[in-house]
């Protein structure tokens, strides 16, 4: 089984963008995981539904978040997290196919691959493990505790590039699967949630554009939105230097 069980956001200033989605979700609490010094960032991770949104800042100079926020000009996607249920496996077979891993972890209790974005573009691309399958340790022990109140799973995601058809194929081979036409967009599909993939949509260049989360109080949220002086359109919403949809 796959499924999209984390998207990641790189921000410049964390409290505002906390604060924005705390408001905008429903949200109270966030898992704050110290260990992530090492990569000279701070992060929080906020549960939506069984599903989880990151959010990581730089705290040193010359991160790779920090790279991407001044090669895309400000805030923006940073990554794209799968579960997979064998991750040993997939590791074989993504070395097979010659994409290189830049980062890995095992351990008993969860396990993550972060592939190389010159090989797989347009975010990091990142492939994790839980034992068991239902817990996600990147958010604590207790995250179904802090669980968003106006939202529910993240259920999509969309990256754009100049090439959306190559990027396509590059995650396909990645994840080992097919791409799927929707909309006359390429798209891989898990057994839950999605990666879609569109043309240039700004001059921001590649990049996780935006996500879908499933609205559990719309009205609410959009009103949360204009209280906070975020940009809507119909029922999108610009925070964080994506479009969040919502379904």
């Amino acid at each position: 089984m796959t499924k999209l069980r984390q998207i990641a956001l790189v921000a410049k200033d964390m409290e505002l963008v906390k604060n924005q989605f705390y408001c905008l979700f429903g949200l109270s609490d966030a898992h704050v995981d110290h260990k992530i010094i090492q990569f000279g960032l701070q992060n929080i991770v906020m549960s939506l539904g069984d599903t989880f949104l990151e959010v990581v800042s730089p705290i040193q100079e010359n991160t790779t978040a920090g790279r991407l926020l001044d090669r895309r000009n400000g805030d923006g996607g940073y990554m794209v997290i799968v579960q997979v249920e064998d991750l040993e496996s997939e590791k074989t077979r993504i070395e097979s196919a010659g994409i290189r891993i830049v980062f890995e972890a095992f351990t008993d209790r969860g396990s993550a691959l972060h592939l190389h974005p010159k090989d797989v573009p347009g975010a990091i691309a990142s492939l994790d493990q839980m034992t068991p399958p239902k817990a996600w340790y990147w958010a604590g022990d207790d995250w179904h505790e802090r669980r968003a109140t106006m939202v529910g799973h993240i259920c999509g995601s969309e990256i754009q590039s100049e090439f959306p058809h190559e990027t396509a194929q590059r995650w396909s081979q990645a994840y080992n699967l097919p791409i799927t036409i929707v909309n006359d967009n390429p798209c891989i599909i898990f057994d839950e949630g999605e990666v879609r993939f569109v043309e240039l949509q700004d001059s921001r260049g590649a990049g996780l554009r935006a996500f879908d989360v499933v609205a559990i109080d719309k009205e609410q949220i959009l009103k949360n939105a204009d209280d906070l002086n975020l940009s809507i359109e119909n029922n999108s919403i610009d925070v964080c230097g994506v479009q969040i949809n919502l379904k």
